[in-house]
């Protein structure tokens, strides 16, 4: 090990590699260049397991999906790769000792995300596509065993929280950048704002929703203590690219989920309790449904498109259920979604498998100009009735159960946390308004299937599990003493 950390070995390294990398250019060979790359993730995953884990914050925003390369299959480098040697290495590490912080497995979010995967493993057996489905599971499994599992014991070390935060922000402000710079050429339009994040992103739904999750997260860094007028300055010019980015990703779910993040907090800063927010949940929910045909009838009035690049107006026709056809489309989707839950209630069609089930399940009167009557344009555009198409009843469930049980978490540790700690407790904050923004996007899309939201989300809930396990041991630290 020691002769692999010498300064000896790193030069002669190099020059090996330089010297078949040009003999592999010359005999037009060059792609087989990176393999080396590919050794030295590796053999950095092994020894410097955890900053690998944190340089994946890094990797996220930036990663490519080789397919649009290859036309064969869909993987995100370097992330997806990395992921998937880490996974392999923790289980190896598991099954000789011990990779896993042992408190991990009696914490709620371990609990309910375990029960989700295990739910997830039965559906895979009884699908309509079993392959398909077991590969849906593989890819869940190299997201929540090394981002989710093993992320407390990187964790531990709360300064690694912060760090994490920063790389992740940082890779996302590099994209956000690329992206109005690209998008600048074009004047910024609104249709040329749909790719114009190619090839960090596949389209503007899932960079406003990448974009939106950042914006608390830079607020939190500014806020959580005092720094010099250089860090103040380069902060809030982060601030501005992402809010800028924020603008021109013309996304209205990622604007409305910034809204609900706002709600979050004027709610935790203002400690209303959770039965006041129930009942008003509840009047609200009475009132509208009493009021369905004067709500349904005002619904049909509006006119306004998502195509028009005017902030008010494109916020308006989130509510156009007439003739805006994305909206339109959704709905076409969620009808396909509870029509399959119906026909399969109990354990659904498979996990993974709405793209190939959906398109028998489409309603006449619900296709849109952008419907397929082959049904081949994805998923079911909810985080919620995506399971409970493909994994019945109780897939539904086990998500909502993540959901209740990363925000109840969340939110705790926020409370309990010492109002002395202002840095960390700042930064638990903006991670559940952060974490907001994604679950109320989830509503309208579903991305936790891709490296851009799995990775920060999974993130964010090993730092949750991380700071409850320091708190409990400080605390008994403290009885003993």
């Amino acid at each position: 090990m020691q002769l692999f950390r010498s300064h000896t070995f790193v030069v002669l390294a190099s020059l090996a590699y330089i010297l078949v990398s040009c003999y592999l250019v010359w005999i037009d060979q060059e792609y087989l260049a990176l393999a080396p790359v590919g050794l030295l993730a590796m053999y950095a995953a092994i020894v410097y397991t955890q900053w690998t884990y944190l340089a994946l914050a890094l990797f996220t925003p930036l990663s490519v999906n080789i397919e649009e390369y290859t036309e064969s299959f869909g993987l995100f480098i370097p992330t997806e790769p990395i992921l998937f040697g880490l996974l392999i290495l923790l289980v190896l590490r598991q099954i000789q000792d011990r990779a896993f912080e042992k408190e991990i497995w009696r914490h709620p979010i371990i609990w309910a995300v375990s029960f989700y995967l295990m739910w997830t493993f039965i559906t895979s057996i009884t699908s309509e596509h079993p392959l398909t489905s077991f590969k849906f599971l593989l890819a869940k499994l190299w997201f929540v065993i090394p981002i989710l599992f093993y992320g407390p014991s990187v964790f531990k070390h709360t300064k690694y929280i912060k760090t994490f935060v920063w790389l992740l922000t940082i890779g996302m402000t590099v994209a956000i950048s690329y992206t109005l710079i690209v998008h600048a050429s074009y004047g910024f339009g609104e249709k040329e704002g749909h790719w114009v994040m190619w090839p960090f992103f596949k389209d503007h739904t899932i960079y406003g929703a990448a974009v939106a999750f950042v914006t608390p997260l830079i607020f939190g860094l500014y806020f959580m203590k005092k720094h010099n007028p250089l860090m103040q300055v380069t902060i809030i010019g982060l601030a501005l690219i992402i809010l800028v980015g924020l603008y021109f990703s013309y996304t209205r779910a990622a604007w409305l989920s910034v809204v609900a993040a706002l709600c979050v907090l004027a709610a935790i800063k203002l400690k209303i309790k959770f039965s006041w927010i129930a009942t008003g949940v509840v009047v609200l929910g009475t009132f509208l449904y009493f009021s369905k045909d004067a709500i349904q009838m005002e619904l049909e009035r509006n006119k306004y498109e998502h195509t028009t690049e005017e902030f008010g107006e494109r916020l308006q026709s989130a509510a156009n259920v007439t003739t805006d056809a994305s909206n339109l489309e959704r709905l076409n989707r969620w009808s396909c979604a509870i029509e399959m839950f119906k026909e399969r209630p109990v354990f659904g069609f498979g996990p993974g498998t709405y793209a190939f089930e959906y398109a028998r399940f489409q309603d006449p009167e619900n296709l849109t100009i952008i419907s397929t009557n082959f049904g081949d344009l994805g998923n079911a555009h909810s985080e919620y009735l995506g399971p409970l198409s493909e994994m019945g009843l109780l897939g539904l469930v086990a998500m909502i159960l993540i959901v209740i049980a990363i925000f109840y978490k969340g939110i705790t540790l926020y409370l309990k946390w010492p109002s002395e700690d202002r840095e960390m407790r700042t930064l638990i904050l903006s991670m559940i308004l952060a974490l907001v923004t994604y679950f109320v996007h989830g509503v309208l899309n579903n991305f936790l299937d891709t490296d851009k939201a799995a990775i920060p989300v999974w993130g964010f809930c090993a730092a949750f599990i991380a700071l409850e396990i320091v708190l409990k041991r400080r605390g008994s630290a403290e009885v003993l003493d």
